[in-house]
């Protein structure tokens, strides 16, 4: 009975916030309430603190056939949600500069059925860390990774309870395009034979940064032409985004742009530190697999 009038609490705080939740996707799993998501996120961050301790004086886990699993899964679902999204606002004749909330019918439905795979993908995302952990990457375990982890699974319950369709649907798109490529990446990346075919990553890197300026750009284009679409939900998206991209350039400068010191040169081979083009410090941002023979 504490639980439920503590569920009740919460709830009935988020509706006074945010306003009345969008009917459409009332029943929905893990939507009516917020503490699922909560206590998922806290069960996360206490994972990566325990699981770390754990692991202290304990030697890695290989975990290859479950990398190679795990990133095709994701892989394969991510190819599932950028095709049906495509579809679903071609059906829907969805404007791309912005789309309202109503008016496209059962192509918003069908629009918010993708975006709920989209929420629950996120929470199968934790396991990007918990594989750190288990692997005792914990270099790899910043604060841009546990931050765009536990944010996205949180800020996007709020949107398919409030705003689950129209222009929602443009920054999932890109993002399940970018994570057809990046988790394809990983996979074949744990496959010692396909690490010499592995020459774009780079290129990933700068598809990534790209993917967060044009979804600012879009979420801004609703607001200089207005279609009916929550505006404080506009500014929002734009603001978080935001920070992803000051986060995601810091980490770009220090891989790309920062020359190494003559002492580093010397201390550090340059095999440890960047590889294919990468600083050890991007795979904070995803699972993935560092061409460390000695750690598997």
């Amino acid at each position: 009975e504490t639980l439920k009038a503590f569920d009740r609490e919460v709830n009935e705080f988020v509706d006074y916030m945010f306003g009345p939740r969008d009917a459409r996707v009332r029943g929905w799993f893990l939507l009516d309430s917020y503490l699922p998501t909560f206590f998922l996120t806290g069960a996360y961050l206490l994972c990566i603190w325990l699981g770390n301790k754990f692991m202290k004086n304990r030697p890695p886990f290989s975990l290859r056939a479950h990398l190679i699993v795990y990133n095709l899964g994701i892989t394969l679902l991510s190819f599932y949600m950028l095709i049906e999204l495509i579809l679903a606002t071609w059906e829907g004749g969805y404007n791309l500069q912005c789309q309202n909330l109503h008016s496209a019918g059962e192509a918003d439905i069908r629009v918010a059925k993708v975006l709920w795979w989209y929420y629950f993908s996120k929470v199968i995302e934790f396991m990007d860390t918990i594989f750190f952990v288990l692997r005792k990457k914990s270099s790899q375990i910043t604060f841009l990774h546990v931050y765009h982890h536990a944010t996205m699974f949180n800020i996007w319950w709020c949107v398919l309870n409030w705003i689950p369709c129209g222009q929602s649907f443009f920054g999932p798109t890109l993002n399940s395009f970018i994570h057809v490529l990046m988790y394809s990446y990983y996979g074949l990346s744990v496959i010692p034979s396909m690490r010499k075919y592995l020459w774009w990553k780079k290129y990933l890197t700068q598809a990534q940064l790209l993917q967060f300026l044009l979804t600012i750009v879009h979420t801004l284009s609703a607001a200089v032409k207005p279609c009916g679409f929550p505006f404080g939900c506009l500014m929002f998206q734009s603001s978080y985004m935001a920070t992803l991209v000051v986060l995601f350039i810091n980490f770009y400068i220090k891989t790309y742009r920062k020359a190494p010191s003559r002492t580093a040169i010397k201390e550090t081979p340059v095999t440890r530190e960047i590889k294919n083009g990468f600083h050890k410090d991007y795979f904070a941002a995803a699972n993935g697999f560092q061409n460390n023979k000695k750690a598997q």
